[in-house]
């Protein structure tokens, strides 16, 4: 038996963080993960860049059954102090779009700094060690691996979700949740591509790999950002961000050209006699391919002053309010995140530990905290995994 003051399952980036804040008050914390390499979803993230967080970070970003958990979280520990910390290490780092910030050269060095801070804490990670059990005792807990026990005060769950299987997610964080009477809100695929329809797909083969700015909605969410036809259905950031608030059966509108109202913009060249067809007259707005594509699924492709405005008003909403309706999502294989998890109203917002359970934390993806693409989750799992450190 190793008797140790904090024992955390999963050495991701809530982990490590939480790890190396335990380490620094003088705790004596052990990390266990049953993968080979520590931090590998934070390694293929961003294209292998790291998208660490985003500026812009604040509790709007977040989908959760309580929408104000992480406000405490994040005021703790926000985007600003994780970035003084990259800033530190000598980290260069750039914003690419919408807040989101990449590192320059490589996501291992953030995968490196976290482990520097824990070593520099004295902060021991076992890797390759699987979990065969946890057990409550009257003082804590006894965590039982297939390479020994432990003994520890502090339980930190911190082993994630269930999206990208291949790099070693597993349902374990919920089935501890579970053993002890901790509700766990339905989880599903989050920040993931669309998949539709063979007559959706027949239609729109031809289109595979075109990319453009669209805006995405659904009842009153959108999101304007990149999309990307693939040959199961959409994908892009619009698509993967409004992925996490459909429902089965929902359907999303999408503006293909959001700069014009093409609707005025075609009566308008109809006025000024412009007698070109309707799809050398939008092209220069739109992608010549996807433009093509919509008017031969629409059958007709008359010179604008032979298009009746009803004719024209069908080719208007096809582009500025084309109304689609996935079958499903490419699902946990290549979603970026999990939605649902740990039910909130069960733990502290203030330190992340059980309201129910003395010494028990849940952090990082397991919780029921659902981040937009561009950095939220990993600021989430850097906030959850501080605040978990200082209280364990």
């Amino acid at each position: 038996m190793i008797n140790v003051d904090v024992v955390i399952i999963g050495a991701g980036g809530s982990g490590l963080m939480c790890g190396a804040t335990a380490g620094n008050l003088g705790r004596n914390v052990v990390i266990i993960d049953h993968a080979k390499k520590i931090g590998e979803k934070i390694r293929i993230s961003g294209g292998g860049k790291c998208n660490f967080t985003n500026i812009y970070a604040s509790p709007e970003n977040y989908i959760s059954q309580n929408p104000h958990f992480i406000k405490s979280a994040l005021t703790q520990y926000s985007q600003w102090d994780f970035i003084k910390m990259v800033e530190k290490n000598n980290i260069e780092y750039y914003e690419k779009t919408l807040g989101q910030l990449f590192c320059k050269n490589s996501s291992q060095q953030i995968i490196d700094m976290l482990v520097k801070n824990c070593q520099d804490n004295s902060v021991k990670i076992n890797m390759q060690t699987n979990i065969i059990s946890v057990e409550k005792t009257s003082n804590g807990f006894i965590v039982n691996t297939d390479k020994g026990q432990y003994s520890c005060k502090s339980l930190v769950i911190s082993c994630g979700g269930l999206s990208i299987p291949k790099i070693g997610a597993t349902g374990l964080g919920y089935k501890i949740a579970k053993q002890f009477d901790i509700p766990v809100i339905p989880t599903s695929p989050a920040l993931v591509p669309l998949t539709f329809n063979p007559e959706f797909l027949s239609a729109y083969k031809q289109l595979s790999g075109v990319s453009l700015n669209a805006t995405v909605s659904t009842h009153n969410i959108s999101f304007k950002e990149g999309l990307l036809f693939t040959h199961r259905g959409l994908s892009g950031p619009s698509i993967l961000q409004i992925s996490s608030y459909l429902k089965s059966g929902t359907h999303i509108n999408i503006n293909l050209c959001p700069t014009i109202n093409i609707e005025e913009f075609l009566l308008s060249e109809k006025q000024k006699g412009n007698n070109k067809k309707i799809s050398s007259i939008i092209k220069n707005h739109m992608p010549q391919k996807l433009t093509e594509v919509i008017i031969k699924n629409l059958e007709f492709n008359s010179k604008l002053t032979e298009t009746s405005n009803k004719d024209i008003n069908l080719v208007a909403t096809h582009i500025n309010n084309w109304k689609v309706t996935p079958t499903d999502s490419e699902g946990y294989r290549t979603a970026e995140v999990t939605l649902g998890g740990v039910d909130t109203n069960y733990l502290s917002s203030k330190t992340m530990e059980t309201k129910t359970i003395k010494g028990l934390y849940f952090i990082g993806e397991v919780v029921d905290v659902t981040g937009w693409l561009g950095g939220y989750n990993f600021q989430w799992a850097w906030s959850s995994g501080f605040v978990a450190g200082l209280n364990t």
